[in-house]
């Protein structure tokens, strides 16, 4: 599964997940949010894709405007209001065990920095503890745990083939046009892929 079958399925899953929409060129997006534009390719390499976040609606349709010159029929273009990590990590499900990677704020503070604060591998009703066993409280682990039943049971058969399912995902925040957090936290998925 690619990072474009990943959106969709995440999608039609009960995961909480961003409220991703396709951009085709004729949609509004409000001027008092900030976006995210990202994109998602059809075949071949979709690591490292043009992507831009956390932008205002000008800059946001430029890109992605542009990008759909770019892809030109090879992939689609995908936009949501941007949110405000506070942490971040994947969630790696296979069937026998269960991996929590996290960092604080975005993402890509692993992906680009290897930053890690926390590994937690379950397997066998064991927690092994890899990092600062507190910076994910029992809550948010708790919360992360009760989505892989559901992960399981849609991914049931890649999981048999012996894959493991990875989704990435943050305890987020909304956010106003000048990036300062508003609302409550709450979780959002926003990648699967099998590996």
């Amino acid at each position: 599964m690619n990072k474009l079958m990943g959106f969709f399925e995440l999608q039609t899953m009960s995961l909480p997940s961003i409220p991703w929409k396709e951009y085709t060129g004729r949609e509004y997006l409000q001027d008092e949010l900030l976006w995210t534009v990202r994109s998602a390719v059809f075949h071949g390499n979709d690591l490292n894709l043009p992507r831009l976040v956390g932008v205002n609606s000008k800059e946001a349709k430029e890109f992605a405007n542009q990008l759909l010159e770019k892809l030109a029929g090879e992939g689609i273009v995908i936009f949501y209001p941007y949110f405000i990590a506070n942490k971040s990590g994947t969630l790696e499900v296979k069937q026998d065990k269960v991996i929590i990677e996290a960092v604080k704020a975005d993402l890509w503070n692993m992906v680009t920095l290897s930053d890690r604060d926390v590994t937690i591998q379950y397997d066998d009703d064991n927690e092994i503890i890899n990092g600062d066993g507190l910076f994910l409280s029992g809550d948010e682990k708790k919360c992360l745990l009760n989505n892989v039943k559901e992960i399981k049971k849609t991914f049931r058969d890649d999981l048999l083939e012996g894959k493991s399912i990875l989704l990435e995902w943050s305890f987020a925040q909304n956010c106003d046009e000048n990036k300062e957090p508003v609302g409550d936290e709450y979780l959002v998925f926003y990648e699967a892929r099998t590996v």
